[in-house]
């Protein structure tokens, strides 16, 4: 339906043992099944944990792919999020960017490469033609999770599109737009010889309806999302069946800090939507993705809303794009430059504690 209605992208985690949360942990499986269902819409990976998957079979599974769906993958790589879903694949918290960074290396090369070995710290590969190749040379688009606002600098500086969550104002989207950019054309350090992808796409919780009131009933529970996730990593491994982790939400909704957290996103009428979106395109970013489901919001309600939005409110920004990619072409190279401006205020904790070991 997304992709009759014109939508640009569909991104799918991958996450492992994370109860009432997340249930999607073989994307590769679903992004198959819906490339046969689709002609147009890109198909995101948002993200492959490296850290716990062996690069030369995510090199096989996202070619493979790449080929099904005739050149159609985004390839989005991340680190894990929590001991919950690391210390299984003999994973520690503390080492996940280190494994990353040699996973990122060891993988890209199989791409492109006839014939490629690696010996890293983390990974060991011996010579093989890792087959087959992706349909799209040298590779899909490449983006990196960045659950933590400080990895949105890193993603520009690796020279990697930055996949990351609402910014909690617009100055702070501002800053961190600025940061990233000033780092893919200042101080670009790829971790290998791959094709750059200057991007940045923000996720936000998403129901659209006839009126505000209609919206937010509707959404009443897409704050699950940003409490569970903080809950697997503030509380690492949960015994199985001793919490029921709505029963947990409900409390925390109550809560002041739940409260608040209700009020934002791209929830409600399509005026209220087209108003809040506007923010978006002001501050730079390149791609809005609306997280549609999440909590007991009902199937008939998201694609209700995807209606709406598309034919309301997506018409008016699909058509404000080419003026957004004569700004950015500017500013990568060098036309425009942008003020470096201090993220250390906005630099809050997303939705990723950093505490565990």
């Amino acid at each position: 339906m997304a992709d009759q209605l014109g939508y640009d992208y569909a991104w799918e985690v991958e996450h492992h043992f994370l109860e009432e949360y997340s249930h999607s942990s073989a994307p590769e499986v679903f992004l198959a099944a819906a490339s046969q269902r689709t002609k147009h819409i890109r198909l995101g990976h948002g993200v492959v944990q490296l850290t716990t998957n062996d690069p030369a079979r995510v090199a096989e599974r996202v070619s493979t792919l790449d080929l099904l769906s005739h050149g159609r993958v985004e390839l989005g790589v991340g680190e894990g999020s929590s001991v919950t879903e690391l210390h299984p694949f003999d994973r520690r918290f503390r080492d996940k960017r280190e494994v990353w960074e040699d996973a990122m290396r060891c993988l890209l090369p199989m791409f492109w490469e006839e014939g490629w070995e690696y010996h890293g710290k983390y990974f060991d590969f011996p010579l093989r033609n890792v087959i087959p190749k992706p349909r799209q040379r040298p590779h899909p688009p490449l983006w990196v999770a960045c659950s933590q606002l400080e990895t949105i600098e890193m993603a520009g500086r690796r020279g990697l599109g930055a996949l990351g969550f609402q910014f909690v104002s617009a100055d702070a989207a501002q800053a961190w737009v600025h940061a990233y950019y000033n780092a893919y054309t200042k101080r670009l350090d790829p971790l290998g010889p791959y094709a750059t992808n200057p991007n940045i796409a923000v996720v936000s919780q998403f129901m659209c309806a006839d009126t505000d009131e209609e919206a937010q009933a509707r959404a009443d529970g897409s704050t699950f999302f940003q409490f569970a996730l903080r809950f697997y990593n503030e509380h690492g491994p949960v015994v199985p069946g001793t919490t029921s982790l709505w029963d947990e939400y409900l409390g925390w909704k109550a809560s002041a800090a739940g409260r608040k957290a209700q009020s934002g996103g791209l929830i409600g009428s399509p005026a209220t939507i087209r108003e809040r979106l506007h923010r978006f395109a002001e501050s730079g970013v390149d791609q809005v993705i609306l997280l549609n489901q999440a909590g007991r919001n009902r199937h008939e309600h998201i694609c209700e809303a995807l209606a709406l939005f598309a034919e309301h409110v997506m018409p008016e920004f699909h058509a404000m794009d080419p003026e957004h990619q004569a700004w950015k072409q500017a500013v990568l190279s060098g036309k425009v430059e942008l003020a470096e401006i201090d993220t250390e205020p906005f630099n809050l904790l997303s939705l990723q504690a950093v505490k565990q070991k």
